[in-house]
Formats: C-alpha cells, sequence, structure tokens
C-alpha cells in the first residue's frame, strides 16, 4: 500500500496516549500533584475508565462486522458510520481520552489527567486531520455527509 492510500505511516494515536501517560507517570514519580481525598475521585475514575472500554469494544466490534482495518495508519477499505460511530467519528480516541483521564481519578495522578488532553489534541493534528484526509478522498459525498451529521468526537450535528 502507498502512503497516498493510507493517512499516516506511523500509528501515532497509540504512541501518543501511551507515551503521554508514561510521561506522566515519569512526572508524577518526580514532582507529584496534591490530589483530594475522596472515594468520589475513584468512582467518578472508575466509571470514565469502563465508559472508554465499552466505547472500544463497541468499536471494535465495528471494524470486525464491517471487516476494515483498526490500524490508524493503513487505509480503509469501508467507511463506518452506524452505531458508535453514529455518535462519533473518532469512538476510540475518545475511549482512550477517558481511560488515561480516568485511570489519573482512580488512582489520584492529576498528571494522567492533565496528559490526556494533551495526547488528544496531538492526536487530533497528527492523525484526525490526516485521517478525514484519506477518508474524503477515498469515501468522497459520503465521507462529506456524514462529517456533516457526525460530530469528530461526541453526539450527532444538526442538518
Amino acid at each position: 500500500m502507498e502512503t497516498e492510500d493510507r493517512p499516516n505511516t506511523i500509528p501515532w494515536p497509540p504512541l501518543l496516549f501511551g507515551g503521554a501517560a508514561a510521561m506522566a507517570l515519569a512526572i508524577h514519580g518526580l514532582a507529584p500533584l496534591p490530589f483530594p481525598d475522596g472515594r468520589l475521585w475513584q468512582v467518578l475514575g472508575a466509571l470514565m475508565a469502563a465508559a472508554a472500554i465499552a466505547i472500544d469494544l463497541l468499536a471494535f466490534a465495528a471494524f470486525r462486522r464491517h471487516k476494515t482495518t483498526i490500524l490508524p495508519h493503513r487505509g480503509a477499505d469501508h467507511l463506518i458510520t452506524t452505531g458508535i460511530y453514529g455518535w462519533s467519528r473518532n469512538p476510540i480516541y475518545l475511549g482512550n481520552l477517558l481511560l488515561v483521564a480516568g485511570a489519573g481519578l482512580f488512582f489520584g495522578i492529576w498528571w494522567l489527567v492533565l496528559a490526556a488532553p494533551i495526547a488528544l489534541l496531538l492526536t487530533w493534528k497528527l492523525a484526525v486531520e490526516r485521517e478525514e484526509r484519506h477518508l474524503a478522498q477515498r469515501f468522497g459525498p459520503s465521507w462529506h455527509q456524514y462529517a456533516r451529521t457526525t460530530s469528530r468526537w461526541l453526539g450527532r450535528s444538526i442538518s
């Protein structure tokens, strides 16, 4: 597969979220930030992590059902617009955000909570924008209709 047939040559999203989490844990080891006591934070973190896992499982199932690659550096064979993809164009990346931030709340590590949106921003710039160009080129009007009616992160658009 040539580079033009895929959005990236590097699988940025798992590297960015994994790297952000690793850096956050290293910084926490050197300079931990005070975290408020209370079970509420752990419950919220656990709920966020559970939501992340549910979102990811739904997304993985959609890729399997549509027989297209889940790898972010490979070209898409099919445009998935139903199920969890009817609510988010990027549910896996949203799940990654929830998982890292939720782990931060659960374990009382503010650096993880802070790292999660930074990783999402980097993912947006290095992966999502390129993936969207790839999908627009590959699926044309179908992609544009989907992008008009489904939010990049969460929710249906009105159109």
